[in-house]
C-alpha cells in the first residue's frame, strides 16, 4: 500500500512539475524585459532539477541524482553571468 501511495504521488508530482517548466518556457518566451527571461529560466532549472530528483527516486538509480548536482552547479554559474550581464553589461572585467 505504501508504495503505491509512493508511486502515485511521485508521478502526480512529475506531471504538475511538466506543467510548470511548461509555463516557465512560455515565460521565457513573451517575457517583456530580460529580466523577467532570466527569472524564467532560473524557474526552469530548478524545476528541472526537482523532476530529476523525482525520476531518481522513481527509478532508484544514482544516475538521476549526479546530474542533478552538475546541473545544479551549471544553472548556478550561468544565472550570476546573466545578472551580471544584465547589470554591467559585460561578464568578465
Amino acid at each position: 500500500m505504501g508504495d503505491m501511495i509512493l508511486s502515485v504521488s511521485v508521478f502526480l508530482a512529475q506531471g504538475m512539475l511538466a506543467f510548470a517548466i511548461l509555463f516557465g518556457g512560455v515565460r521565457a518566451l513573451r517575457g517583456p524585459r530580460a529580466q523577467d527571461r532570466v527569472l524564467a529560466l532560473d524557474t526552469i532549472y530548478v524545476n528541472v532539477l526537482l523532476l530529476l530528483v523525482l525520476s531518481g527516486i522513481r527509478t532508484g538509480t544514482v544516475f538521476f541524482f549526479e546530474a542533478t548536482l552538475i546541473i545544479a552547479v551549471l544553472s548556478f554559474v550561468a544565472t550570476v553571468a546573466l545578472a551580471k550581464f544584465l547589470m554591467r553589461g559585460e561578464v568578465i572585467e
